[in-house]
């Protein structure tokens, strides 16, 4: 087992991973920017060393430093947390040509997944269901032309090194592909520096449904069900839970157990997410995300697997220490993700929080690293708090969520906690019944209302 592990992140998920490091009894050394040198996760690590000014690519998307960081604090392993260098193949080969061992999977298996076209060629000989679309890049505005054709329109253009919305246009005819096309792949080029896309049939109304699959490289995998991510905002999520409402037993059984088989005949190690798109009772296979998900602690909430854990002792060389069915899955759990934002304009909040009382009781956990007194930086991402609670059923988990959102105080800064205070009184939501597309529509509707007020 590691003695220390080097975590190179910051905020909550940093946090999260030093709390699951101290109950190993393993060290943990957490870098850090100047802009975080006050953080939680600095003052509960055991070690910290600064790596550099605030700005990302300076500090946290710095190789060299990080690395230097291990050498010089005798790190055993590198966890790369959530996003920044999480999924960047070269910081993994470069972790493992120095000598430490990467927390996640190996840089064979990132390259494979992070690369869209490919990914959906590799799960497609693994028996994953896809969407109609182009076979691997699509090089010419000419060539996508012929093609959407025989899709048939609408169809999504999208970055093969894309994310979050970015390099991605949906053409509704012929008559537009061509400057779709060509938005997209610039677009792409600007964001990811690759200009490369891929094409696929746009689904109308589909539901976001991803799966949580845990294997240990040694031909051993298991799914821990699925997460319902379809409440999002411009490709962003913010409200999640498991199980998802639209799903049955024998469909979560299906899709979960065809998730875990491919990642077992891949060789996979560690934890990673099968996206999926559902629609009319079918699901097709999305992307693979490589890492851990903002999202993964109501996978725990349902199942009492510790990912973090779990994800520490298989990069260690440890077999998975449970099978499929020993696995089961227990209540409803929803997670709000709390931005420091407008509810209303969407705009960033950053500042100093001045008061900050974290919600508690019977099955709600907050994974925050904010504090009274915290000043939220400019510079990176405005997630501030995760609230996650768990209940017996879906019926109990919205009361519940709704009195822990009532007890949250955070002051100083604008936060979405009334969005989420807002969403949760649609009966749409409450039924269960939404999809990717709900929550625009229910924004535009009521910037609409207000326009038609005012005039």
């Amino acid at each position: 087992m590691f003695k220390k592990i080097l975590i190179a992140n910051r905020g909550e998920i940093a946090l999260r991973i030093v709390r699951a490091c101290r109950e190993m009894g393993i060290e943990s050394v957490v870098v850090h920017s100047t802009a975080d040198e006050n953080g939680m996760a600095v003052r509960m690590a055991d070690e910290s060393v600064c790596i550099g000014p605030a700005p990302s690519r300076q500090s946290y998307l710095n190789i060299p430093a990080i690395l230097t960081a291990a050498a010089v604090t005798g790190a055993d392993a590198i966890h790369p947390g959530i996003g920044f260098l999480s999924e960047n193949v070269e910081f993994c080969r470069m972790v493992e040509e120095h000598g430490f061992t990467f927390i996640g999977p190996t840089s064979e298996h990132i390259a494979k997944m992070g690369d869209k076209a490919v990914a959906k060629d590799t799960v497609r000989e693994l028996g994953l269901p896809l969407i109609p679309g182009s076979p691997g890049i699509v090089k010419t505005s000419d060539e996508g032309l012929s093609l959407a054709k025989e899709i048939g329109f609408p169809v999504l253009i999208k970055a093969v090194a894309g994310g979050g919305g970015k390099g991605m246009k949906v053409a509704r005819s012929a008559d537009e592909f061509k400057s779709c096309f060509d938005m997209a792949s610039n677009e792409a080029k600007a964001a990811f520096g690759n200009g490369d896309v891929y094409m696929e049939k746009y689904l109308g109304n589909p539901r976001h449904i991803e799966i949580q699959v845990l294997a240990d490289g040694q031909g051993n995998a298991v799914h821990l069900g699925e997460r319902d991510c379809s409440i999002q905002r411009r490709h962003q999520k913010v409200i999640e839970e498991c199980q998802s409402p639209a799903l049955n037993d024998a469909q979560r059984k299906q899709i979960g157990e065809l998730a875990a088989d491919c990642a077992a005949k891949m060789g996979y190690r560690g934890v990673g997410t099968m996206e999926f798109l559902y629609e009319d009772g079918k699901f097709y296979f999305l992307e693979m995300n490589t890492r851990l998900q903002v999202e993964h602690p109501i996978t725990e909430m349902i199942t009492g697997i510790d990912l973090v854990r779990e994800q520490i002792l298989v990069a260690a060389g440890g077999k998975l220490p449970f099978k499929q069915e020993d696995i089961v899955f227990d209540g409803h759990a929803f997670e709000c993700r709390i931005n420091a934002e407008h509810p209303e304009t969407f705009i960033p909040s950053p500042g100093k929080i001045t008061r900050y009382h974290a919600p508690g009781g019977l099955g709600v956990r907050v994974d925050s690293a904010i504090y009274d007194g915290y000043a939220v930086p400019p510079t990176y991402d405005s997630l501030v708090a995760k609230l996650i609670v768990h209940a017996k059923t879906r019926e109990e988990g919205l009361m519940r969520v709704e009195r822990a959102l009532d007890e949250c105080v955070i002051e100083g800064i604008n936060t979405n906690i009334a969005l989420h205070q807002r969403i949760l009184q649609e009966p749409e939501f409450r039924e269960g019944n939404f999809t990717i597309h709900w929550l625009e529509n229910l924004l535009e509707k009521q910037e609409e209302e207000k326009r038609r007020v005012a005039s």
